[in-house]
């Protein structure tokens, strides 16, 4: 019975201890390029479903209409840009997050089997220690259910839809307040010369 008790004794103790002196070494990953340290992903994710699922709100997926998906289609390629677009190919580098936001609309990110009220509440409050902000605030309840039902529905949108989030974020447009020349170099324009009044 005492060997039992020693034991439970350093279990509740000295892995507390062992643990908080590793987290204040300066040891533990911080970096978003740093690898993961054991358990994390398991700790964080576990803890994120079961609070996600406890407090998202309840909605069948059959109550929106096309009309909806199609505002929510223009409030996402407005600001969910980082979580891509149908077929888009990755041209340009990204800054790294971790961890990485899912690309929504490929198969690995697909939120599809989600309730559309977990989508719903990741819109609207955000997730702590990741990039997903809160939309709460930018966003009205409406919008953020319509953004909520268009990535539950990713794989299965009607074409118009579809048509429409297939298109470029941000088309080229030429600089307001200067020119470009051959090497995409933006310099003033010059002012134009006025006749001086006398």
């Amino acid at each position: 019975m005492g060997k039992f008790l020693r034991g439970l004794v350093v279990g509740l103790v000295g892995f507390p201890v062992l643990g908080a002196v590793y987290l204040l070494s300066g040891y533990a990953p911080v970096a978003v390029t740093d690898h993961s340290f054991a358990l994390e992903q398991y700790i964080a994710g576990a803890a994120l479903e079961a609070g996600v699922h406890r407090r998202a709100p309840k909605r069948e997926l059959s109550s929106f209409t096309a009309n909806d998906l199609m505002a929510g289609t223009e409030t996402y390629r407005r600001g969910c840009g980082c979580h891509g677009l149908p077929g888009e190919a990755q041209s340009f580098p990204e800054p790294k997050m971790f961890p990485p936001p899912p690309r929504l609309f490929s198969p690995d990110g697909y939120v599809t089997d989600d309730p559309v009220g977990v989508t719903y509440w990741k819109i609207k409050n955000g997730i702590r220690m990741t990039a997903m902000p809160s939309f709460s605030g930018v966003l009205k309840d409406d919008q953020i259910w319509q953004v909520a039902a268009l990535l539950a529905s990713a794989d299965k949108l009607p074409p118009d839809v579809m048509n429409v989030l297939k298109q470029p974020l941000s088309p080229p447009q030429p600089p307001p307040n200067g020119t470009s020349d051959s090497s995409g170099t933006v310099s003033p324009k010059k002012a134009e010369s006025k006749p001086a009044h006398e």
